[in-house]
C-alpha cells in the first residue's frame, strides 16, 4: 500500500504547474510553524548551506557553543542533537520537512536550548522548508556541482542556496535571554559563490579562509565585510593544527578542508561573542564527526575509512587527504549519489576511482526507482574511459554488503579501504519509497571483525 501511495503522488506531481506546488509548500510551512507556535523565535537560530561540508561544520558550531556553556539543538545529514541527546539521522533527508522541522525545533525549546543550528539543503530551501523559521545567522561553506538535474542547472542550484540569506534579512530581529541578536552572514571567501552570499542585508558579515602560510596573501575583503583568516601550520593523517589571531587550534579531524569547515564555525561562533581559546578547547575533543572522514579499527592489518564523498568534488579532497597516507594498495568501494539525479557524474566517479586506486568495487547506493545495475554500468563506463589507469582490478557487485566483504576479502596488509557514498546513513533507498536498513560503518565493521578473527586461526 505504501508503494501505491508513493507512486500516485508523484503522478499527481507531474501534472501541477510548479509555481501551485511552490505556493503549496509555502503555505505549509507556515502552517507548521503556527502549529508549533514558533520555536525558532525562543532561539538564536543557525543555519548551515553549501554543498560539502556542511553536516560536519554544524557539529563544529555545536561543539563550540557546548563548551561554551550554552544549551543546543541541532539538525544536519549526518546526526541530530537536543540539548543532551544525541542520535543518527535515520530520514535519508538533509532537511527534514515543514512540521517535522518545526517538531524538532519545538522539542529543542521544550529542552532549554538557547541556540538551534540547521542544517539547509537547496532542495529544501527550493521547497520554502525554511519558511516559519527565524533565521539569526547564515552561514555558508561553498558550492559545486550538485543536484543539477532536479533544479535544472548550476545557477538555479546556486539560487537555491541564495534563498537562505535573502530569508535572513526578512527574519525578524529577537530578543533571547534578554539580548538582541543581530543578523549575520558567515561565508566562505576561498569560494568564489562565497562573495556573491555576502551581497545580501545583514547586520554583521564575516568572511573566513584559509592559507597556507602567515606569509600567503588572503583572498580580497569585500567592502563591508569582516575577514578572519586560519593559517595552517601543519596537516598530518590525524588531523591538522593551524593558528587563528595567534590562537593555535590542533585538530583531530583528518583532512585540510576540515580547516575550513573549523574556520567556518570559528567564525559563526565569534559574531556570538565566543574566544577562539574556547573553540581551541572544543575542537581538542571533537575526534570525529559519524560517517565524515571516519576511521574503522578493528585490529586489523590494513587501514579503513568510510566517507560520504557523494559528488566529484568531496571525493576529489578525500582523495587529496589520501596523498599523505602511506598504503600499498588503494581498494575503493563507490556507488553513485543515487537514482533519478545527477546522472552526469556517475562516469566521472568511476574515472576518478579508477586513476586514484588500485582496486575499484562498483556497487549499489541509493537507487530509488533506477534500475541500480544501470547506475552501476555507468559509473564502470567511466572507469574503463580512463587511458592510464592505476586501477587494476574493476569489480561490479549489485549487493552493496557482498561489495564490501569482497574489499575487506581483497584487503592485504599494508593496504587500504575507502567505502564512499553512504556513510552513517541509516537506510539505502530504492523503488517506491521503500528503505533497507544500513549502516556502511556497521556492515565495514563486522567484515573486518570475521576476517580478523579467520586470520588468527
Amino acid at each position: 500500500m505504501k508503494s501505491s501511495i508513493y507512486s500516485i503522488k508523484y503522478v499527481i506531481r507531474g501534472f501541477i504547474p510548479k509555481a501551485i506546488i511552490g505556493r503549496y509548500h509555502w503555505v505549509l510551512a507556515q502552517c507548521a510553524a503556527r502549529w508549533y507556535g514558533y520555536p525558532s523565535r525562543s532561539m538564536v537560530v543557525i543555519g548551515v548551506t553549501g554543498t560539502n561540508g556542511k553536516s560536519t561544520t554544524v557539529n563544529m558550531i555545536g561543539r563550540i557553543l557546548e563548551e561554551s556553556g550554552k544549551r543546543v539543538g541541532w539538525a544536519s545529514t549526518a546526526n541530530y542533537k537536543v540539548a543532551e541527546v544525541e542520535w543518527l539521522n535515520d530520514t535519508k533527508m538533509t532537511m527534514l520537512g515543514r512540521f517535522a522541522t518545526q517538531r524538532l525545533l519545538a522539542s529543542m525549546k521544550k529542552a532549554q536550548c538557547s541556540v538551534a543550528i540547521i542544517e539547509m539543503s537547496s532542495e529544501g530551501l527550493a521547497q520554502y522548508r525554511h519558511m516559519g523559521i527565524d533565521v539569526d545567522i547564515a552561514v555558508f561553506t561553498n558550492l559545486t556541482p550538485e543536484h543539477i538535474e532536479s533544479h535544472g542547472g548550476f545557477a538555479q542550484y546556486q539560487a537555491a542556496k541564495e534563498l537562505l540569506f535573502a530569508h535572513l534579512g526578512k527574519s525578524a530581529v529577537k530578543m533571547v535571554n534578554g539580548r538582541a541578536i543581530k543578523k549575520a552572514i558567515i561565508s566562505n571567501l576561498d569560494d568564489s559563490a562565497g562573495v556573491r552570499m555576502l551581497r545580501f542585508g545583514a547586520s554583521a558579515k564575516v568572511g573566513y579562509c584559509v592559507v597556507d602560510s602567515i606569509s600567503d596573501a588572503p583572498p580580497p575583503q569585500p567592502p563591508g565585510v569582516s575577514r578572519i583568516t586560519g593559517v595552517l601550520q601543519s596537516a598530518r593523517i590525524d588531523g591538522s593544527v593551524f593558528a587563528v589571531d595567534g590562537c593555535t587550534i590542533t585538530l583531530s579531524l583528518p583532512g585540510v578542508f576540515n580547516v575550513s569547515n573549523a574556520m567556518a564555525a570559528i567564525a559563526t561562533t565569534s559574531v556570538l561573542s565566543i574566544p577562539h581559546s574556547i573553540a581551541q578547547s572544543a575542537f581538542s575533543k571533537l575526534t570525529s564527526v559519524p560517517g565524515r572522514m571516519e576511521w574503522i579499527d578493528e585490529g586489523q592489518a590494513f587501514v579503513a575509512m568510510v566517507d560520504y564523498a557523494p559528488e566529484p568534488a568531496s571525493l576529489a579532497a578525500c582523495y587529496g587527504f589520501l596523498s599523505i597516507v602511506p598504503y600499498k594498495r588503494l581498494i575503493h568501494v563507490l556507488g553513485s549519489a543515487g537514482g533519478g539525479r545527477d546522472e552526469s557524474r556517475r562516469s566521472i566517479l568511476g574515472q576518478m576511482a579508477a586513476a586514484k586506486a588500485n582496486i575499484v568495487i562498483i556497487t549499489n547506493e541509493d537507487p530509488y526507482d533506477e534500475d541500480p545495475q544501470k547506475i552501476i554500468d555507468q559509473v564502470a563506463q567511466g572507469a574503463r574511459m580512463v587511458s592510464e589507469p592505476t586501477m587494476t582490478q574493476l569489480l561490479t557487485i549489485l549487493d552493496r554488503g557482498e561489495a564490501i566483504r569482497t574489499a575487506v576479502d581483497s584487503a592485504q596488509e599494508g593496504d587500504m579501504i575507502l567505502l564512499t557514498g553512504k556513510a552513517c546513513e541509516q537506510a539505502i533507498c530504492i523503488g517506491n519509497g521503500q528503505k533497507i536498513p544500513w549502516d556502511d560503518r556497521t556492515i565495514l565493521r563486522e567484515a573486518i571483525r570475521a576476517k580478523v578473527k579467520a586470520d588468527s586461526l
